[in-house]
């Protein structure tokens, strides 16, 4: 009995056979095989699965675990729920690339060693980037840099999976040290797919340029995954608190200056996978339950929120906040759902956010870290200011520009009000998704501290956003973020390739020709002249030689020696026949040919010998 299905490879298979179905049987597979690898994941029992010995290292395809499950969970779901979303799109493409990137992403959860991480990782990279590049030929520079961005994270991982294990001897994915140049390494590639500053500005190019639909998928996977392996390999590495706490402000403040709505969106992703970074560098039980939390909830009100502003796109064409306004009256239903998901990401109570950002803000103070517990609340504040307040007022209910425009799809707005359903489910009933953390939760959200301290916030924000929001209006701007840094080095980078480098490369190319290249073939010509005119001239000479003297033997055998031999047979033969004539049988006859002999011989030496 098969015990383990990958989900991956039902990613995988529904990827290849796309091409082959249409209409109503595209739609049951694109939707129905998440579904199925949701439902298989109930049913596999912990452990390790799929494993094998390759060159003497045991690798781990199927490590199951109370961890990799739940990121199984919301991966499955979320591949459902954005293809519910996605069903419209005819291309074919955009669906095995998101298909095969969920894949993917579920590989990376359930590998039980770095060597299958890599390999999983790296498809990550190789198939998301389809989604950008399926946006149109403005994606096509983003892409590019994106497609580099991950490359560099990638060769780091590498780099420092081989270094750590000729450190360690072994490849298995559990706890690694910070420590060396190999368990660094892999930090850093990690930090990369985190989008953690200054590394993230990939994030916020790439992403608003995706498809409508893609880009649902980019928002649920890669950050997330870093989120997952950052807790399965750094848990309590005290630099990640800090390293979150900067990507929640430095998200919140670039949110604020953004006029491009998805762009806005995308800055978000990166403050609020700070949050889940802070509670995995703090690294208590209730901090890391937190984390894992707060990115389930993440990739479900995120996804609702890019779902929204996608459909704003998808239907007017626009995407800059300062050309937007008053579609609630034409959009109603996107609007409130996308109210949703804005209250869910800012924390307010009976939604998915509230039950996961209070748990990783009170695992900062029961750790005793009152500077991680209060600025995460301020940027809980700045959230909700950016997302929920200051983006719909521009898109939704400020000055009308009379743009004509309609709710989108029923296959868009039923993807939005199924993430909007979990999103409410999950703050309703808290027990459902803590019942599937990796330690036991002992939290519980709903305490008069909690919502009162949560309404607070939510109550001076909207206060401030009230007497501010003169000042608060999008701007037509361009935030200059650190891609500005190698935007700029590129041109000088290839300049440099160009010319130095490219001349560098030509003079010595020039040097290894004339003074190796040339004499070599000078010297072969040589060679072969004395081989063609000499050694060759020698061997064919010998052959001559050799034949000539075969044809000699060859007569010398014929005439000579086979014509001595025939020949003595045939004399004795003819002499035995004259004799038998002389044969009479009567003795007196060979008495007289005696004597007759006799007188011959004597007289023969007299003549001779007298």
């Amino acid at each position: 009995m098969i015990s383990f299905v990958h989900p991956a490879l039902l990613f995988f298979l529904a990827a290849a056979l796309v091409p082959f179905l249409k209409g109503k049987a595209r739609a049951a597979l694109l939707i129905g095989m998440p579904a199925i690898a949701f439902i298989s994941l109930m049913f596999i029992p912990e452990g390790n699965h799929g494993v094998f010995n390759i060159g003497g290292f045991e690798v781990v395809f199927g490590r199951v675990d109370k961890m990799s499950r739940v990121f199984g969970y919301v991966f499955t779901l979320m591949g459902s729920i954005g293809m519910v979303y996605a069903l419209h799109v005819k291309q074919n493409g955009q669906h095995i690339a998101a298909l095969i990137y969920a894949g993917g992403a579920l590989g990376s959860v359930f590998a039980g060693d770095l060597i299958v991480l890599f390999v999983f990782w790296e498809v990550m990279a190789f198939s998301s980037v389809f989604l950008i590049w399926y946006g149109g030929e403005k994606s096509a520079g983003p892409g590019k840099r994106y497609l580099l961005v991950h490359t560099f994270g990638g060769v780091c991982l590498l780099g420092g999976i081989v270094l750590f294990g000729a450190e360690t001897g072994s490849f298995a994915f559990n706890a690694i040290p910070a420590a060396g140049w190999g368990g660094w390494l892999i930090l850093l590639g990690f930090l990369v797919n985190a989008g953690a500053p200054p590394l993230h500005a990939w994030l916020p190019d790439a992403y608003p340029e995706g498809t409508i639909t893609g880009t649902i998928f980019l928002s649920s996977y890669t950050t997330k995954t870093a989120v997952y392996v950052l807790a399965r390999g750094f848990p309590g590495t005290e630099i990640l608190i800090w390293v979150g706490i900067i990507m929640a402000l430095y998200g919140v403040v670039y949110a604020m200056l953004e006029n491009n709505i998805r762009r806005l969106l995308a800055y978000h992703i990166i403050s609020q996978v700070g949050f889940m970074v802070t509670g995995i560098g703090i690294g208590t039980e209730l901090a890391l339950n937190g984390a894992v939390a707060h990115a389930f909830a993440h990739i479900l009100y995120k996804a609702l929120l890019m779902m929204g502003m996608g459909s704003v796109i998808y239907m007017t064409g626009i995407r800059k906040g300062t050309e937007l306004g008053g579609l609630i009256k034409t959009m109603p239903l996107t609007f409130g759902l996308f109210m949703i998901g804005g209250f869910s990401i800012s924390g307010v109570p009976f939604l998915s956010g509230f039950i996961s950002k209070s748990m990783v803000i009170s695992g900062a103070a029961a750790a005793h870290n009152a500077y991680a517990a209060l600025l995460l609340t301020l940027a809980a504040s700045g959230t909700f200011l950016s997302t929920t307040l200051k983006l719909p007022y521009a898109v939704f209910l400020g000055e009308d520009k009379g743009i004509k425009a309609s709710d989108p799809p029923k296959n868009m707005l039923i993807g939005m009000g199924l993430a909007a359903f979990v999103c409410i489910l999950l703050g309703v009933m808290p027990s459902l998704l803590y019942n599937q953390l990796p330690f036991p939760v002992d939290y519980h959200p709903y305490t008069a501290e909690h919502l009162l301290g949560a309404f607070q916030i939510l109550l001076v924000t909207l206060v401030g956003f009230l007497l501010f929001l003169y000042k608060l209006h999008p701007e037509d701007t361009i935030s200059v973020d650190t891609d500005w840094l190698y935007r700029k080095a590129a041109p000088g980078f290839m300049w440099f390739a160009n010319k130095p480098i490219a001349r560098y490369e030509g003079f010595i190319t020039e040097v290894y020709k004339k003074g190796l290249i040339e004499p070599v073939k000078k010297l072969s010509r040589i060679g072969w002249t004395v081989d063609t005119w000499v050694f060759d001239g020698l061997v064919n000479a010998s052959g001559w030689a050799t034949l000539l003297e075969s044809k000699i033997a060859e007569m010398f055998d014929i005439h000579i020696i086979d014509g001595t031999v025939n020949g003595v047979p045939a004399l004795l033969g003819g002499s035995a026949k004259r004799l038998r004539k002389i044969q009479t049988g009567l003795i007196q006859n060979y008495i007289l040919a005696m004597v007759v002999g006799v007188v011959v011989l004597g007289l023969a030496s007299f003549i001779l010998f007298a």
